[in-house]
Parts: structure tokens; sequence; C-alpha cells
């Protein structure tokens, strides 16, 4: 039996709308309608399937960007939309699923959606990708190290600016996760690893 109500439609339209600014309402809007939120069944990373009551994480990344506050859900359990649904948005619109999809539990999702943003230099974007930089995978990591670049580098400054504390956080976990899993193997020192180059970038 599907446990999916207009209830939790509801609250999750309400959540992602909350994650990006006002000005792209009406986009957001579009995309919640292509996203998946009445399936009981997710896929898990081993291949399993679950059922799962709630679909967005409680857990809230509260940031600032241009005097709005915005509240970004810390994980996604929602299966990909159809990509023929997919297809048919626009530039801007596939652009705020692929963010929405960052925050998704399956590590290979977020660096496949993230590879779609290389390109991308809308400041909306930056909330999604730096907190990226807090993640232990690297190979997430080695896709951003090419998306922050000279093109978009003074986003991520500008963001920096609006949400010290936040950043100070990132970086901390960042260092936490080179020290448990990058230290005693492939990078012994800080200075080489690639999530403390980006951070150097940024600042």
């Amino acid at each position: 039996m599907n446990s999916f109500t207009k209830e939790n439609y509801s609250e999750y339209k309400d959540k992602l709308l909350n994650a990006f600014p006002q000005i792209l309402k009406s986009d957001v809007q579009v995309v919640s309608g292509i996203i998946p939120f009445a399936v009981d069944d997710i896929e898990l990373c081993n291949g399993e399937t679950r059922k799962l009551d709630n679909l967005i994480h409680p857990a809230m990344l509260t940031i600032q960007q241009d005097g709005e506050l915005l509240k970004i859900p810390y994980r996604l359990y929602f299966n990909e939309p159809d990509t023929e649904k997919e297809s048919k948005l626009s530039d801007r619109q596939k652009t705020i699923l692929s963010c929405i999809y960052l925050r998704h539990h399956n590590g290979y999702l977020r660096q496949r959606r993230l590879e779609k943003l290389i390109d991308k230099s809308e400041y909306w974007i930056t909330p999604y990708t730096i907190q990226l930089l807090g993640e232990y995978v690297f190979e997430i990591l080695e896709v951003l190290d090419r998306h922050i670049n000279d093109k978009n580098i003074d986003n991520y400054k500008r963001f920096v600016k609006e949400n010290p504390k936040y950043f100070q956080q990132t970086e901390s976990r960042m260092i936490s996760y080179w020290n448990a899993y990058y230290r005693r193997q492939r990078f012994p020192k800080l200075k080489d690893y690639i999530g403390y180059r980006i951070v150097n970038r940024i600042k």
C-alpha cells in the first residue's frame, strides 16, 4: 500500500520552494511537478529497495543568499524523474533539478548531476555545489574542481562573505574527512588534498 498523501506532496513542494530564491518560484514549481514524490519503493545505493515514510531528511542547511534565507534539505531520497519528462524542461529548470539531486543520498547520482553543472555559473547554484566540499566522495571533489574556475570563482567568494560561519563548518568537515579517509594513504599532507586546494582557491 502506498503511504503517499496529498499532504506529503504539499510538504515536499514547500520545502523545495524554500530551498531556492523567490525569483525561481515558478520554475521550481514546474520541476516539482515531475519529481516522483509518490513512489514508495526507494532504490538504495546497494541496489536494494526500501519503503521510507519521509523522502526529505528533516535536517536543513540554512544559508543566506542576496538577503534571502534559504533552507536546503540535507538529504533527499526521491527516485529520479522520467527522462522524457526531464527532457521537456527548460535549461534553467534542468539546472534546478540537478541542484535538487545534489542533495540525493546516492553519491553516484550526486556526481552525475554535478557533471551537468560544470559549465553553469548562476549564483543560486552555489549553495548546492559548495556543500559538496564538506563530503568525502573523492570523485565528486574531482568534478567540483573542474566546476569552480575563473568563470564562477567570484560567486563562491561572494557566498563565503554572506555565510562565513557556514563556510568554516564546511572547511572543517572537509579536513575531518581528509583525516579519516585519505591522510594515511593517498594524501599524507593536507595541502595536497583536492578539497583543501579548492577551499584555498575560494579563500
